[in-house]
């Protein structure tokens, strides 16, 4: 059984376009000839838009981000380009990079440097089966959903519900919104009686989690905690570096001045960081 993998330097909404040429690179021969039987205008779009495909972004500094299962739902020439859509599979969990590069999958890392998209001789879904993290331990404290329901153009913001900390929080809205993402506290969710179950299931649906650690809150901390402990990408901020943790101090973060200028240059700090766990240029 086939599947595709489509590697892409950065997510465009569920869209993309790349050179015709990079089509089937790093795709033996034989399936090639099985989808393309004669020159690039022969391609087999029809079929090979039927195969179910792993997205994945580019590799950086040597480590695959995480990946994800869905389908390409249309492929057209334009010129000396292929144009893609395509959606991802809601109901099915999200691939850790680490997972592709440790399983046995004979692809090599080397191929997730540039734009491409292959065809392999593998099953997917069996790969996913055998290879997936079994199912989550659930925690008594609080309820998670299970299997994980990672939602990446989430971003939760934990900070102090002080007036003070509202124009970070804007900001780190303006640049959510800016790079395709939502950006939510828990004070803009009533799911649930209690607040705790609104703050976990927020981190626990968000891909990227940004928390400000300014006033050594330990509400931010406890949700810092759960948030690595989710195994979600967590982004620190702080406006007195002395209020980051030692047990926190290996972990790059961001200090601002909680000034107009000071969260201005926060935001121009975060975007590409934020942009890059998105996944756009």
């Amino acid at each position: 059984m086939y599947s595709a993998i489509f590697s892409a330097n950065g997510w465009r909404d569920n869209a993309d376009s790349f050179p015709l040429s990079r089509i089937f690179e790093y795709t033996d021969e034989a399936i090639v000839a099985r989808f393309q039987p004669g020159a690039a205008n022969t391609t087999n779009f029809a079929e090979l838009i039927k195969l179910p495909t792993l997205f994945l972004s580019e590799q950086s500094r040597g480590v695959l981000p995480t990946a994800y299962v869905g389908y390409i739902t249309q492929a057209r020439i334009v010129g000396t380009n292929v144009n893609l859509e395509y959606h991802y599979d809601q109901l099915l969990p999200a691939v850790a990079g680490e997972l592709l590069t440790n399983s046995g999958l004979q692809i090599g890392l080397t191929v997730f440097t540039r734009t491409h998209w292959a065809v392999h001789d593998f099953d997917l879904f069996r790969f996913l089966a055998r290879h997936q993290r079994p199912s989550r331990r659930l925690p008594t404290a609080f309820a998670v959903s299970a299997p994980e329901r990672i939602d990446r153009t989430l971003c939760a913001a934990m900070m102090p519900f002080a007036p003070q900390f509202g124009p970070v929080y804007a900001k780190l809205q303006e640049i959510a919104t800016s790079i395709g993402m939502e950006c939510l506290r828990a004070d803009d969710i009533w799911n649930a009686d209690a607040v705790i179950q609104d703050v976990v299931g927020l981190i626990d649906r968000a891909s990227v989690v940004i928390c400000d650690c300014t006033g050594r809150n330990p509400n931010v901390f406890y949700e810092i905690g759960l948030a690595h402990a989710f195994g979600r990408e967590v982004i620190l901020i702080t406006q007195n570096a002395d209020d980051i943790p030692f047990d926190l101090r290996h972990i790059r973060y961001l200090t601002y001045l909680p000034n107009a200028q000071g969260i201005q240059e926060l935001g121009e700090a975060l975007r590409p960081r934020l942009a890059a766990l998105r996944g756009n240029p």
